[in-house]
């Protein structure tokens, strides 16, 4: 589940109090302090792990949105986790599920019918024992085009490369400079005002995650965060929007988007990624 940059974030967007630590005091930024904290994380993260990719198995013509959130319900409430973004915001579905043009937060239908061709982005966020964590994936309808299926190659390395650059010590920003590379390299587009997010005691925590170089930004990662990383690449637009339902970020051209995230602990070496 994405996050707004603050400056760009109002207090309430999309139907999302989807606003940092610094615009609410009550959430506290998670830092890792045993392994009783790695081993919280990792079931939650296998959790939401699970249900992203059962919902991602039944993607196919003729599916709803609907059904597959329907799925991610069941695999949620066997092994006793409850949704972020209820839990959180109140969001109408389980699991965000978004189309085509709509690049995030998407609102599950019984209306919203997968067709041959489509682009589908599963998020899917969970609490469970305290401890959050977040990921989302994007798959292809049956028979995708060539620019559709690039898009996302493209964004799933885009993933890759970044996760690559999260070490203790290193800059934040070299995360957003690995996406830009790959995104350019590919002839796509990173969305500006969507981010990664620190998560663990609560959906959305500080720091935020650029997906682009920010030069005024400083910040170095710090062993014991536990951030998510989740590029958006379009075939043409650079920003998303609010669309009427109030809930979905969608690009304000038309043109598709894909989403890949993973929640992560950052170490000294590889970060461990629990989704």
């Amino acid at each position: 589940m994405t996050c707004i940059p603050s400056g760009l974030a109002t207090r309430r967007h999309c139907g999302l109090w989807c606003t940092l630590v610094a615009s609410n005091s009550q959430v506290n930024d998670m830092s890792i302090d045993g392994r009783h904290d790695i081993e919280g994380l990792q079931r939650i993260g296998a959790i939401v792990a699970e249900a992203r990719d059962a919902m991602g198995a039944r993607v196919a013509p003729g599916v709803t949105t609907a059904e597959l959130d329907l799925i991610g319900k069941e695999v949620l409430e066997r092994h006793g986790a409850r949704s972020a973004p209820q839990l959180a915001y109140g969001f109408p579905g389980v699991t965000c599920i978004s189309v085509n043009d709509d690049i995030a937060h998407g609102i599950p239908a019984a209306t919203r019918i997968l067709q041959e061709g489509d682009l589908v982005n599963i998020d899917v966020s969970a609490e469970l024992d305290g401890y959050w964590a977040d990921t989302g994936a994007s798959f292809p309808v049956g028979a995708v085009s060539v620019q559709s299926a690039e898009l996302l190659n493209a964004t799933r390395q885009a993933l890759q490369d970044a996760m690559e650059q999260a070490t203790a010590g290193a800059p934040m920003n070299n995360i957003g400079r690995a996406v830009e590379r790959r995104a350019k390299r590919c002839g796509f587009r990173v969305v500006r005002n969507l981010c990664g997010h620190g998560v663990g005691r609560y959906i959305h925590e500080d720091p935020q995650v650029p997906n682009t170089f920010q030069p005024r930004n400083r910040m170095l990662l710090k062993e014991g965060w536990v951030i998510t990383i989740e590029p958006f690449l379009t075939t043409r637009a650079t920003t998303a929007v609010t669309a009427a339902d109030g809930w979905t970020l969608r690009t304000p051209d038309g043109s598709r988007g894909a989403q890949f995230e993973h929640t992560m602990i950052i170490t000294r070496d590889r970060p461990i990624v629990v989704t």
